[in-house]
């Protein structure tokens, strides 16, 4: 059976957004039914969005979102990646200001249906909830590639980007209780890597073209892609690919040095999260080139 599936996506920073949108755009098992985009030129990360569609011969409605987070100074005002646009057909005109309302048209005709997939800040999603609290339990599953729960406090990468960049929204969402709020965290993530050789040699499918072309701009700065996004959105087809546990999360948004940190408490009886703790870096891998 197929799963309904909306995502919200800042494509066009780091690679692994165009990663896992060309996995569920090859995955048999994924209706997608639509794709919002948030932070920084969120339209350009819509046109990002068009060009896999368009090479996967999908007609996937694209809403450009929030290019701010909710309280603080922008810390991703680009998207670096639009550079490769010139060289792949795209649209260029998509319906403004309307991404919010699109989710929750979406998800109230479909109750009970629609898996909600965040692989970006959480800006578009906060202000989804907030405007219609009763979203959560509308929901058949919220999954959010945010946060890093193994990390002490203070150490190095204990903030992950997405929950950084609006750790009010981040609260948001949390604190809406979703029922089994899925959270793959940075320290999961970190494990399902390939080198940028490997890439190349890998990414010969048509639909992994032009993310190889998007990811030529990532390895002049990196060697090596991380798969954070794919590994977030496999585990709805493939939820044995991480081993996961319930608990508390709670996030960061008074203290100014340590904003978006994620804390978590086990708690296997009441807890709202589940939390990823491990992953099989194999059977992920074996899962996503599968589709293509």
């Amino acid at each position: 059976m197929s799963i309904k599936i909306l995502l919200d996506t800042d494509l066009g920073s780091d690679i692994d957004d165009a990663v896992c949108l060309a996995y569920l755009l090859a995955n048999p098992r994924c209706e997608l039914l639509g794709i919002t985009t948030v932070t920084g030129e969120p339209e350009q990360r819509a046109r990002l969005a068009s060009v896999l569609c368009n090479i996967a011969g999908r007609d996937v409605p694209i809403y450009p979102g929030a290019a701010r987070p909710l309280l603080i100074e922008q810390r991703q005002p680009l998207a670096p990646q639009a550079a490769a646009l010139a060289r792949w057909p795209h649209r260029s005109d998509f319906p403004a200001g309307e991404a919010v309302d699109f989710m929750r048209r979406t998800i109230r005709a479909q109750p009970g249906q629609v898996t909600l997939l965040t692989i970006g800040p959480l800006t578009n999603i906060g202000l989804l909830l907030a405007l219609d609290p009763g979203i959560p339990s509308l929901l058949a599953g919220l999954v959010s590639m945010c946060g890093a729960y193994l990390v002490p406090a203070g150490g190095a990468d204990s903030i992950e980007w997405n929950a950084r960049l609006d750790p009010q929204a981040t609260a948001i969402v949390y604190n809406a209780h979703a029922i089994g709020h899925r959270l793959i965290g940075l320290d999961v993530t970190r494990q399902v890597t390939l080198p940028a050789a490997e890439v190349r040699r890998r990414f010969q499918a048509p639909l992994l073209r032009p993310v190889l072309d998007f990811a030529e701009v990532w390895f002049r700065t990196a060697d090596h892609i991380t798969f954070h996004d794919p590994l977030a959105a496999a585990t709805i087809f493939n939820p044995d690919i991480c081993r996961f546990e319930r608990g508390r999360v709670e996030v960061e948004t008074y203290d100014q040095a340590s904003l978006g940190l994620t804390r978590w408490t086990p708690d296997a009886a009441n807890g709202p999260h589940r939390v990823a703790l491990g992953v099989e870096p194999q059977r992920f891998f074996d899962e996503y080139f599968s589709v293509f």
